[in-house]
């Protein structure tokens, strides 16, 4: 009787871009709860941001790692900065604090509008949390709230610099950062929107490691602009630890998915040896010229194959295989299901 086949790993760059395919990996029991209290006038994109993170997070893994709620001080309905009402899913009071369904990371959602008067019932609430030693953050503002209960003393903090003033004439014992994240102590402060994705992103690291940031980062980071101006889509070659001759290896094996080019071929094109590009490969990814391509070109058919209606004949020839039956045990090595096999499952 023969030994099930063992699934072939992805390395390390390609694994990232295919994580949420493959079979499911180990994950918590349960997934961590955060809840994010959106004060009136809150800003909408620090929040959506520092969702965004969360919800990446579940689709890269087969089983979620993030649960969230939302909570309003005394409404189920609260404004936006863009005068956009969200519902949320419970007020201040129902924060669940403690018990099976405990909240583990609180933020305060901030905004420009927001109002700095302290409220009372929030303050209460903010100090039972800590005493729960529940993570506390703030967007934008939202730290004023944290430094009005007493819980960012002799600590450093980040929030918008509009604020900056505010929080340093009323809080002598917080220290403003001019940075536009902080993450200390079971608390983290952010300036805005873009900081907000960053810091739940380190944020999730902490929890759960580099290599599901690393997936996030890969679905989420590819538009950033560059501080030249660029705007071009980022690649995995755009990479800028790696060698200039690396990155346009992969470039030239990126444009050359249908007719792959041959080691020697991609070495005079680029004008280095065969050995060169072996070591390339090695130091910076961690595997073999022809294993990174054979897997860039897997990775190439599993997003035709989920996301088009081609044959998988015509997907076989599309990503430079031979034939549909080397395609499928390729891909079935991979990803443990056959080509058939993933895209019904994908569309059930």
């Amino acid at each position: 009787m023969h030994e099930p086949k063992e699934q072939r790993p992805f390395s390390n760059l390609m694994r990232d871009a295919n994580s949420a395919f493959l079979p499911a990996q180990e994950t918590p029991d349960k997934p961590v709860r955060v809840g994010f209290l959106l004060r009136e006038h809150f800003s909408m994109m620090a929040f959506t941001a520092a969702v965004d993170a969360l919800v990446t997070a579940n689709l890269v893994r087969t089983a979620p790692l993030f649960s969230f709620s939302t909570f309003g001080l005394e409404s189920l309905t609260v404004t936006s900065d863009l005068a956009i009402n969200i519902s949320a899913g419970g007020v201040l009071n129902q924060l669940p604090l403690e018990g099976p369904e405990a909240i583990e990371i609180l933020i305060i959602c901030g905004g420009f509008r927001c109002s700095l008067q302290e409220d009372l019932a929030l303050t209460a609430q903010l100090k039972a949390a800590s005493k729960h030693n529940i993570t506390l953050g703030g967007l934008w503002n939202g730290a004023i709230a944290l430094a009005q209960a007493g819980l960012l003393d002799n600590q450093i903090c980040a929030l918008h610099p509009d604020n900056h003033a505010f929080m340093l004439e009323h809080f002598d014992k917080v220290r403003v950062s001019e940075r536009v994240l902080v993450i200390e102590d079971k608390r983290l402060t952010c300036a805005g929107p873009s900081s907000a994705l960053e810091m739940m992103l380190r944020l999730i690291e902490q929890v759960q490691g580099k290599d599901i940031v690393r997936a996030i980062r890969e679905i989420l980071s590819c538009d950033l602009v560059a501080e030249s101006g660029a705007t071009q889509l980022v690649q995995a070659a755009d990479d800028p630890s790696f060698p200039e001759s690396l990155r346009n290896l992969l470039q030239l094996m990126s444009a050359n998915i249908e007719e792959p080019l041959s080691i020697d071929e991609l070495a005079s094109c680029i004008g280095v040896s065969r050995r060169r590009i072996e070591r390339l490969f090695q130091t910076h990814l961690e595997t073999t010229p022809s294993r990174y391509y054979l897997e860039l070109r897997i990775t190439q058919a599993r997003r035709l194959l989920l996301q088009s209606n081609d044959s998988i004949a015509n997907i076989a020839v599309a990503c430079g295989f031979l034939s549909s039956t080397h395609f499928s045990h390729c891909f079935k090595d991979y990803f443990g299901a056959s080509p058939s096999q993933a895209r019904q499952t994908s569309r059930s």
